[in-house]
């Protein structure tokens, strides 16, 4: 990205990034700030700058600890309330298989470290615990919205 443009490198930053959304070549999530300063060889500064003006135009959306979206794409709820959800599933009962950490990794593309977290608060909440052979399984179905038990 050319240095010292007069109409200024965070536009031409949230120019490319718009015309990457509507070319598709963008179509959930945004690469990271650190991805995109390598992208276009400038600050981070600059890149917040240009997040910032899209989200004012509606273009894209924060999401606190995600990263940043195409606005109106995705399901943006809380990891746990996404895993919790598969205890919801029609034929889903106690006793049942559940995921592995990775199958749950590439599911919901998240890190092994977030669904470690999910997994711990599950097992802490009794909705799942160890099973045969190294596995998990269910041992209670949530109850409403929520992740309790009753």
């Amino acid at each position: 990205m050319p240095q010292g443009s007069p109409r200024g490198t965070y536009l031409e930053v949230s120019e490319s990034l718009r015309e990457k959304i509507s070319k598709g070549e963008i179509t959930e999530g945004l690469p990271s700030q650190s991805a995109l300063v390598s992208t276009y060889s400038v600050s981070r500064s600059t890149i917040e700058r240009a997040l910032a003006a899209l989200r004012a135009e509606g273009v894209i959306e924060s999401v606190q600890g995600a990263g940043w979206f195409v606005a109106g794409t995705g399901d943006r709820r809380p990891l746990v309330e996404k895993v919790t959800d598969l205890l919801r599933a029609d034929g889903v009962r106690v006793g049942d298989r559940f995921p592995t950490e990775k199958e749950l990794c590439e599911r919901f593309g998240a890190s092994r470290t977030a669904v470690r977290s999910v997994i711990a608060l599950m097992e802490g909440q009794g909705l799942i615990g160890k099973g045969a052979a190294r596995g998990r399984e269910v041992r209670a179905l949530p109850v409403g919205r929520g992740t309790q038990t009753p």
